[in-house]
């Protein structure tokens, strides 16, 4: 048995997730480097040598391979892997066809960067599980973030949010049941950061103080203009 094979095996023994991530460029590498930095297992593959040699000893293990050839997806045991990103952006026809063998493979769930909506279409007609666009998720958010006076902000489908923002005057020195936050504004307080810099869980009884910062989730606008509040 091969040294992926085995180090697959205790990554699944200890319950953690191993992940192959192709393409290992801006996005893909720094994504690589993020999960190998959290403890799981990575297998990182790129057709550039100095890319390669640029990770080695950042990943689990970082190997110079064509992904868009089965053979050497085969030899690596990508399709043994539990997740499998697909970072390829700069060359579209190399993410279709790599993107291609995965599915062909087998492999349990492939995530896939597109950079155009064209592109995406693609990939989802493929069948690929998730496909993301890291540019525009990130324009999108920053788009908010310039627009309002969010501290931070998620986007997790077309009409739902959340944001960490300053509590604004209107409920500062109230309960969250008494500031009727959810009847007035159409968000949700999930959580308070305090003076004492912990995260509280947020209930009826909590009692929102000056300076706090606030977690809420609700519909795009409203969570905009809750956070706009001050």
């Amino acid at each position: 048995m091969d040294n992926f094979s085995l180090l697959r095996r205790r990554s699944h023994a200890n319950g953690a997730a191993s992940v192959a991530v192709i393409g290992l460029g801006r996005f893909g590498g720094s994504l690589a480097a993020e999960l190998a930095r959290s403890g799981t297992e990575v297998l990182g593959v790129d057709s550039d040598e100095d890319t390669v040699q640029g990770l080695n000893g950042v990943l689990t293990h970082v190997v110079r391979a064509d992904s868009t050839r089965q053979a050497a997806l085969d030899q690596l045991g990508v399709a043994d892997f539990d997740r499998v990103v697909v970072g390829i952006g700069s060359d579209i026809q190399a993410s279709i066809l790599t993107c291609s063998l995965l599915k062909r493979m087998n492999v349990r769930s492939i995530w896939a960067k597109a950079i155009s909506e064209q592109h995406g279409l693609i990939l989802e007609q493929l069948g690929i599980d998730h496909v993301i666009y890291p540019e525009a998720d990130m324009g999108r958010r920053v788009a908010h973030l310039v627009r309002g006076s969010m501290l931070d902000y998620v986007e997790f489908d077309e009409d739902l949010a959340v944001a960490k923002t300053v509590a604004p005057k209107e409920i500062v020195g109230r309960t969250l049941e008494e500031s009727a936050i959810r009847r007035r504004h159409g968000v949700t307080v999930v959580k308070i950061k305090g003076a004492d810099g912990e995260w509280h869980a947020a209930g009826a009884t909590s009692v929102v103080a000056e300076g706090d910062t606030l977690i809420v989730i609700g519909p795009v606008d409203r969570t905009e203009r809750f956070a706009a509040l001050r």
